[in-house]
């Protein structure tokens, strides 16, 4: 129960914003990750090993003022991943994640941009997680329950953003580059919830997406590495369908 607590704390840092609702029960999951009658698309071509996520220092210091001066290789390095961000449509792929506390979940993802986004955890883990383009729900298919947040209120939005200027359209704290890895920080104030950062990290030689880290207003960090990934995947649209009807009890 705890690591699903961590894994919700991460995703959707608003918690105040949550509504509790049950859901039904979900269709059968083909073992080729597909859900039954759903289409869901497999990872398909060479695959990769799961990833070992890069953990970021807890001791790193990030400035905290967004006023702060970027140099030209700093912009330079911020529009070339706006560019790659917004040439996005959709994206497939495998995904580690490490939660505050070390403990190691994988599974696959789905994200269909404007808004929409799957992430579908391997047993044990009963957790699914669905944005629609406007609301995003955390589900635990073993409770049938589900606690529903505004994607506007967690940082998974500017991953699913149509279009994104970093520079211009999120708070940017830092940008940095090394031999492996270009790196974005944003940081995010919100008054009824605290300050909150995300990490998002690219291939410093192919520019494509490989992890972010988030940072809740308590000081927790949870990253998610990424992999195998596919950007001329069809997806369903049933796939990021949510269920708000608000069942008296547990279907079946």
């Amino acid at each position: 129960m705890a690591g699903v607590l961590l894994v919700t704390a991460a995703i959707a840092t608003a918690t105040s914003f949550a509504q509790t609702v049950p859901v039904p029960k979900p269709a059968p999951k083909g073992r080729d990750g597909t859900q039954a009658g759903g289409g869901g698309p497999a990872v398909t071509g060479a695959t990769q090993t799961p990833p070992n996520p890069v953990i970021p220092d807890p001791r790193r210091n990030v400035p905290s003022s967004i006023f702060q001066t970027f140099d030209a290789n700093q912009k330079a390095q911020a529009a070339k991943v706006s560019a790659y961000l917004s040439s996005l449509q959709t994206l497939v792929g495998n995904f580690v994640q490490v939660g505050p506390d070390g403990s190691k979940t994988q599974g696959d993802f789905y994200i269909q941009k404007p808004g929409k986004v799957r992430f579908e955890y391997d047993a044990p883990s009963p957790i699914d997680i669905v944005a629609d383009g406007s609301s995003l729900v955390v589900r635990d298919r073993k409770l049938a329950t589900q606690d529903v947040y505004p994607l506007s209120q967690t940082p998974l939005r500017f991953l699913l953003s149509d279009r994104i200027d970093l520079m211009k359209d999120t708070n940017v704290v830092n940008v940095s580059a090394d031999d492996v890895f270009v790196s974005v920080t944003i940081e995010e104030k919100q008054a009824l919830v605290g300050t909150s950062r995300l990490l998002l990290m690219f291939g410093a030689k192919d520019g494509q997406l490989k992890q972010w880290t988030v940072t809740d207003p308590q000081g927790y960090d949870t990253t998610i590495a990424v992999y195998n990934l596919d950007s001329s995947k069809k997806l369903d649209p049933s796939m990021f369908k949510i269920d708000f009807t608000n069942y008296g009890q547990s279907p079946g």
